[in-house]
Order: C-alpha cells, then sequence, then structure tokens
C-alpha cells in the first residue's frame, strides 16, 4: 500500500483582516492571506528578500463551532500566526467563462504567537503562544474542571498546557 502526505506548516503574518462568510448549509468559513518571506545575500553581497502570500481558509465543524470562529475573534491584522492545513488546489469557471485557479491552505491547526504589536490586548490576555486544534469527535462525558473551566472557551482552554514547542 502507497502512502502520501498533504502537509503544509506556516508561521507568518496575517495580510489583512480575516473574511468571514456562512455558507448555505449554515457553515462559516474564514479567509485571509497570510505573509511568509525569506532573507537572503546575493553574489554580489546585496541583501535580498522575498515575500509569499498564503490564502489561507479555515472553517468550522459540522457541529457549528470550530476555528472560523476562532479567526473572527482573535486573528487580526498583523498578527503573528502558524498555520498547519493541506494544499488544496481548486479551479472554477469566473463569470467570462475563464478558467480560473487557486491554491490554498486547508487550515487544521491555528496557533497564535504573541500580542499584536500596539495594543488592543488588556492586560488579561497573555503573550504566550495559544494554539486551537480542529475539533475531533465527540469526547466522553468527563467530570467538570476544577474552576468550571471550559476547554472549547478559547484561548483559557489550553493555557495551563505544556508544549515543547522549539519557539
Amino acid at each position: 500500500m502507497s502512502r502520501s502526505l498533504n502537509k503544509a506548516i506556516l508561521i507568518g503574518n496575517v495580510g489583512g483582516e480575516p473574511e468571514i462568510r456562512t455558507v448555505g448549509t449554515g457553515g462559516r468559513v474564514a479567509t485571509f492571506s497570510l505573509a511568509t518571506g525569506r532573507q537572503w545575500t546575493d553574489q554580489s553581497g546585496n541583501k535580498q528578500e522575498k515575500t509569499e502570500w498564503h490564502r489561507c481558509v479555515v472553517w468550522n465543524s459540522a457541529r457549528g463551532s470550530g476555528l472560523a470562529d476562532v479567526v473572527e475573534k482573535y486573528v487580526k491584522k498583523g498578527e503573528k500566526v502558524y498555520v498547519e492545513g493541506e494544499i488544496e488546489y481548486r479551479q472554477w469557471q469566473d463569470k467570462e467563462g475563464q478558467t480560473r485557479y487557486t491554491t490554498e491552505i486547508k487550515v487544521k491547526e491555528l496557533m497564535l504567537l504573541g500580542g499584536r504589536q500596539g495594543g488592543g490586548m488588556g492586560d488579561d490576555m497573555e503573550a504566550a503562544p495559544r494554539r486551537q486544534a480542529a475539533p475531533s469527535a465527540p469526547r466522553k462525558a468527563a467530570a467538570p474542571a476544577a474552576g468550571g473551566d471550559d476547554f472549547n472557551d478559547f484561548p483559557g482552554a489550553l493555557e495551563d498546557e505544556d508544549d515543547d514547542l522549539p519557539f
């Protein structure tokens, strides 16, 4: 049996305010652009820089809550984020009958990497990375956590999680 993997991992800055839409089935989708860049020195000793733009698409789960809600509530222009997902290529016909193509990152996991520069965040928001994964299958009922914290409430749900992330 042959196995394959379609995975994109990006860390970059959000290029504009996310766009949130409700589709015909009642689901919600968020889209935003993400800028990643690289710098190098060419053979002449001149510094070069290149920015790549990625179209990120974030869907809510069929249960009606999920990452699109997180994007709507917390992701803002200029924010540094980590996204993990799949690369998807699509094509369609525009109004003039021309075939159009697009490449998108279907986001499955999203992590905010610190506070926005210039304020807008109260003292109750920490600059530590906060992460939210796509909702998984329903969990078995468990006793409520001490203090009544709901693990579906973002970002307070995972603040105490100890990650071994390299950044």
